[in-house]
């Protein structure tokens, strides 16, 4: 398989390739819960910049994981959902999240 031009065997490491990194996984499992303004996902997702946000945002939507919909009004508005190859994630988040509350959140 290839991601961003290169030959990878692995299909973790390809699956990897696409959302890896501190943000990206954050902001697909926020946005699978539905389409989001930019101002919402800034307050959401703690300790990320506005302009490592943004960049993120124009990674995922280069890889066609998310849509950037950008409206004409005053002021503007711009929204950022899943595309259909985004949602195809949905799944391994939720499945991540059982995971982490079974073995990793504390039960007080």
């Amino acid at each position: 398989m290839k991601v961003h031009g290169k030959k990878i065997d692995c299909p973790v490491t390809a699956t990897l390739e696409l959302i890896g990194g501190r943000w990206k996984a954050p902001i697909l499992y926020y946005l699978s819960k539905g389409t989001r303004r930019f101002g919402q996902i800034d307050a959401t997702i703690a300790g990320i910049s506005r302009k490592v946000l943004t960049e993120q945002l124009k990674e995922l939507e280069k890889d066609g994981l998310i849509f950037r919909e950008y409206y004409k009004e005053v002021p503007p508005r711009v929204e950022y959902s899943l595309t259909e190859f985004g949602q195809s994630l949905t799944q391994v988040f939720n499945s991540i999240v059982l995971w982490a509350e079974q073995n990793l959140i504390d039960s007080k």
